[in-house]
């Protein structure tokens, strides 16, 4: 059984999802020590649970010491079977970060899997839904995923309630990501939403972040506000992307309590133009949740990022212990190329 360090690095929920997700893809059981020791909460937190969970449920697995609180699990995987799952993250933990341990290992399923999660669908240290649907899964399906999903409603911390549906197709193989030459931006897009709350709140965020695109023509941002059985609780967020050709690029930030409308969207354009002035071909939330699938590609991959974060040292560490490859970092100028080499 391999054993993981939890405490590596980020030492975060990240390393023990996906440590838990390629034990399922790679039928390797693993032994995950010391969670989140340098937390101010050690151990697993109540989403962590239902993330692990899920995964147990999709291959088949099974998994000692699965318990809020709980420092160390043992994970025995499983064959990954496919169907219909429904998992209730619970109050308001994250839907979209349950999705992160489950996508690759629905993607290696022989037969079309359909989830139901219920739970955040906008929460802090998660990306909030629109970031998903609209940056990392269509740059998932340039690889060769073939995901969708439909956001039903809502949920917002801390009563949670919203639900998504997602319909994830076999993946027979991996396609490289090689997008190593910065790239010109031909178009910005985004999606200012909030729910029970003043109509004017998604204009002001709107405005805000369009102030921060001067000089870009084609640049569109959807104003949406969600009433009655559309969302649970009060809640919203800006996401914005930008298109480049093969790849796109994200950032986005969440409407709070006692946070500006103009400050929400003052944050989330800082953010995408920070990553469209670097010339990165990821931005550095997509970076390190793409190594898992490039890893298992039969060609190499290359792209640039502004940032080499701790989220992206940290995958770059764990996904080789699973699936035989090599990933490096390079600077060249202020940015950072990522060479992931399959096989290596």
């Amino acid at each position: 059984m391999l054993e993981i360090d939890g405490a590596h690095g980020e030492g975060g929920g990240q390393l023990l999802r996906m440590a838990v997700a390629l034990s399922a893809i790679q039928s390797v059981p693993v032994r995950v020590v010391r969670i989140r020791a340098g937390r101010p909460t050690p151990g697993l937190a109540a989403q962590h649970v239902a993330a692990l969970g899920a995964v147990a449920a999709l291959c088949n697995g099974e998994i000692d010491g699965l318990a809020v609180g709980s420092k160390e699990i043992a994970f025995r995987p499983g064959d990954i079977t496919g169907g219909r799952h429904t998992f209730d993250v619970g109050t308001a933990g994250s839907v979209t970060l349950v999705l992160q341990a489950c996508l690759p290992v629905a993607a290696a399923a022989r037969e079309t899997v359909r989830l139901r999660i219920q739970g955040g669908t906008d929460v802090r240290w998660s990306p909030p839904v629109d970031y998903l649907a609209r940056v990392f899964l269509p740059l998932l399906r340039r690889i060769g995923g073939r995901v969708e999903i439909e956001v039903f409603r809502r949920g917002y911390y801390p009563r949670g309630g919203g639900t998504v549906e997602v319909v994830i197709e076999p993946t027979r193989a991996w396609a490289p990501f090689d997008v190593a030459s910065p790239l010109a931006i031909h178009s910005v897009r985004g999606i200012a939403h909030v729910s029970n709350l003043g109509d004017d709140i998604p204009k002001r965020m709107k405005h805000a972040a369009m102030r921060r695109f001067h000089g870009i023509a084609d640049v569109k941002i959807e104003e949406r506000v969600y009433r009655g059985v559309e969302a649970v609780g009060q809640g919203g967020a800006l996401v914005l992307w930008a298109e480049a050709g093969p790849t796109v690029l994200g950032a986005s930030s969440l409407a709070e309590r006692g946070k500006s409308s103009e400050r929400v969207g003052e944050e989330s354009a800082a953010a995408l133009v920070a990553e469209m002035n670097s010339g990165a071909t990821l931005d550095v939330h997509a970076a390190d949740q793409l190594l898992p699938y490039l890893a298992r590609s039969d060609r190499p991959s290359h792209f640039l990022a502004r940032e080499v974060s701790g989220h992206l040292e940290t995958m770059a560490w764990l996904v080789p212990q699973f699936v035989p490859s090599k990933i490096e970092f390079a600077s060249v100028g202020a940015l950072h190329t990522v060479s992931v080499e399959p096989g290596a």
